[in-house]
């Protein structure tokens, strides 16, 4: 499927976190959510990201956001990265890759000369009324956070 634009209405879902409980996006309508996608648990620019996210978590909050993460490895791969790395927000499991493919971040992807099937690192950044605000494309792990907060001040005022 395509990638949602901005000003469009963000695709509902409900998954399960890492502790089983299910999530739907309905269920965060009335706050902004940043919805990140990224590839895998544990990996080395997915633990960056994370953690960036994790240390100015504080950030997020104080301005009222939500902060939801989405790959498609297990409820399980997700409850060990978060307690590993304690990191304090939602990651939903798309193990059947519902969607990362509602989102349009599921698509072909190369390394080391290998071309493979994967989620692509982009976020999302939905409105209080359930709207796409903005799209990040081509994330950046380490700086990602810091440019969505910024972004939150400007847009949530």
């Amino acid at each position: 499927m395509e990638m949602p634009k901005v000003h469009t209405r963000a695709p509902d879902f409900a998954l399960p976190d890492q502790d089983g409980k299910e999530h739907a996006l309905a269920d965060y309508r009335g706050k902004w959510v940043l919805l990140y996608f990224y590839p895998k648990d544990d990996t080395p620019g997915c633990t960056i990201e994370a953690c960036a996210l994790r240390d100015q978590f504080k950030d997020f909050t104080s301005i009222g956001a939500v902060v939801l993460g989405v790959s498609t490895d297990s409820v399980a791969s997700h409850k060990k990265f978060a307690g590993t790395y304690e990191l304090p927000f939602t990651l939903l499991a798309d193990e059947y890759k519902e969607v990362v493919g509602r989102y349009g971040v599921f698509g072909e992807k190369k390394f080391m000369g290998k071309t493979y099937m994967g989620t692509v690192r982009t976020s999302f950044l939905i409105d209080p009324e359930g709207n796409i605000a903005k799209v990040y494309e081509k994330v950046k792990p380490e700086l990602h956070a810091a440019e969505v907060v910024a972004d939150l001040k400007t847009l949530a005022r």
